[in-house]
């Protein structure tokens, strides 16, 4: 029989467990996102990330074997130190991009995921081995403690994803879980401190840690945005962490930059380059362009240059994060880029998935306007696919135009032309067109029609006022250099074999990770 005593110390055990296991599943997302963030690719870091903490859990399973004596105290010890390392791994993390080389912010990732998962790799055993001494039968032991650790990853993973990374961020939230996981540590001294010799000592200590990432709360992502500051070359004057991306807005000398998830989005030295040929070529080209679609865009500088048309009765925006079309609605600098464009009654905003607005859409558009960030993840990889393109097509109006932005000709040759190759695999017919932007380089374009049409570039005439564009300047975009032009060659001379980027096939990812890898 076990005792009173007992009973409430194996109901801790079983509590403990559940608790350090949402923990675990925290920092193990957590440090997937941290990597998604900085290094790219979200399948690759969360399939390494994974792959590492399982490896990890391994090996700790395999050191608990050797742990037979002080079974409490040595839990309460592996509870501070994933308190202490994962408290400040994110913290940290930013602190290693920011200040040194390149590489070494992947290596230190991956070595703080396989020390948190070995040291989570111990817990369970240890745990199962108390109760067990304390007079539950093994069976019953194993089966609660495992229960518990089951159930806590569930809750873990659905408290990380929809509550903890959109109200706190990466910093804060690994804080958090690291006092979550000395707090467990602490109580359970407690519940056990009849049986453990110096209790003040690991009292104090615990304490002591606890006060640490509780700072670390109050004080961590002031210090962490330092950090971050250094990974950009102005200001940061807006910080937003949303639902769906980091949104950082810097300014130097009257330059503002947005930055979505770090990537650079606009400079406002040059944006009337990429946004003038992304607009006016489309809507040139098409007779009576009265009704247009814009997918991206929540900046509104292409509904900036859209107003220049009279003709345009309906704009319809699909832009997935609100917080982006509600920054430029109202901060000063942008309203001042796009010209307090959304102000105007035409243009009705949807904020939904881009796939999902066309796949459920019933609308004919005139012009549809693509501008989409790079597809440098699984979710925006499915905007740059055959499926996708065959939706464009079949919401384009007879002799409607598409713009899509087709990131870099010159920085990712292959990655341009494959999906110009997807497009024209859609069913539609295609002209090239690419511009130098000094912010972003060499960027390219795709203008695409569902039918041949005297509507080339060649005999576009510009009919608004613009910064850059003119006739000619237009018909000198579609002329690209023999090393990036469409039947580039690789290092044996072998003619680049094109292939479309879909669904069950996104070729395009690892495409787009390689071309990248030294810009």
């Amino acid at each position: 029989m076990i005792s009173n005593l007992g009973t409430k110390q194996s109901k801790a055990i079983y509590w403990a467990s559940g608790i350090v296991s949402i923990c675990g599943i925290i920092f193990e997302v957590l440090f997937g996102a941290a990597g998604s963030y900085i290094l790219g690719d979200g399948v690759k870091q969360y399939t390494i990330i994974i792959s590492l903490f399982l490896t990890g859990m391994g090996i700790g399973a395999s050191i608990s074997e050797h742990v037979t004596k002080n079974l409490i105290i040595s839990f309460i010890w592996i509870e501070f130190t994933i308190g202490l390392i994962g408290g400040f791994s994110t913290f940290l993390f930013f602190g290693v991009t920011a200040f040194l080389p390149d590489g070494t912010d992947a290596i230190f990732l991956y070595s703080i995921t396989l020390i948190i998962g070995a040291l989570t790799g111990v817990e369970l055993p240890i745990l199962i081995r108390k109760a067990t001494e304390i007079g539950v039968t093994l069976s019953k032991s194993t089966a609660r403690v495992l229960f518990s650790d089951y159930a806590g990853g569930l809750i873990g993973g659905l408290l990380f994803a929809f509550y903890l990374r959109p109200e706190f961020g990466l910093v804060k939230t690994a804080f958090m879980v690291g006092l979550i996981n000395v707090g467990v540590a602490l109580w359970v001294l407690y519940y056990f401190k009849r049986e453990i010799a110096r209790f003040r000592v690991h009292l104090v200590a615990g304490l002591s840690l606890f006060v640490v990432l509780l700072s670390g709360v109050f004080w961590g992502d002031e210090v962490a945005f330092t950090f971050e500051q250094k990974m950009y070359r102005d200001p940061i004057i807006h910080f937003q962490q949303t639902d769906y991306q980091q949104i950082i807005l810097t300014k130097e000398k009257g330059d503002i930059r947005l930055f979505l998830d770090g990537q650079l989005q606009l400079s406002s030295t040059d944006e009337y380059r990429y946004h003038e040929t992304l607009v006016h070529p489309a809507v040139a080209s098409v007779d009576n362009p009265e009704n247009v679609l814009v997918l991206g865009g929540g900046d509104g500088l292409a509904l900036r240059e859209l107003w220049k048309y009279d003709e345009i009765k309906h704009v319809d925006l699909v832009d997935l994060d609100a917080a982006v079309v509600e920054l430029a609605k109202t901060n000063y600098d942008l309203l001042g880029l796009n010209k307090d464009s959304f102000s105007d009654p035409r243009v009705k905003v949807h904020h939904e998935d881009a796939f999902s607005f066309m796949e459920d859409g019933k609308d004919f558009y005139d012009v549809i306007l693509v501008d989409l960030p790079d597809p440098n993840n699984e979710s925006l990889n499915k905007l740059y696919t055959l499926q996708f393109y065959q939706l464009l097509r079949n919401h384009l109006a007879p002799g409607g135009t598409i713009m899509i932005q087709s990131t870099s000709p010159t920085f990712a040759t292959d990655v341009y032309w494959t999906i110009d190759h997807t497009v024209q695999q859609a069913g539609l017919h295609t002209e090239n067109l690419h511009v130098d932007i000094p912010s972003f380089g060499d960027w390219g374009f795709v203008m695409a029609k569902r039918e041949q049409t005297d509507y080339t570039v060649e005999n576009i005439d510009l009919s608004v006022d613009t910064d850059f564009l003119t006739d000619e300047v237009l018909q000198g975009l579609t002329v690209f250099g023999k090393d990036i032009d469409r039947d580039i060659v690789d290092e044996k001379g072998n003619a680049f074999q094109y292939k479309p980027n879909t669904l069950t096939d996104p070729i395009l990812l690892q495409m787009y990770e390689k071309a990248w890898v030294n810009y």
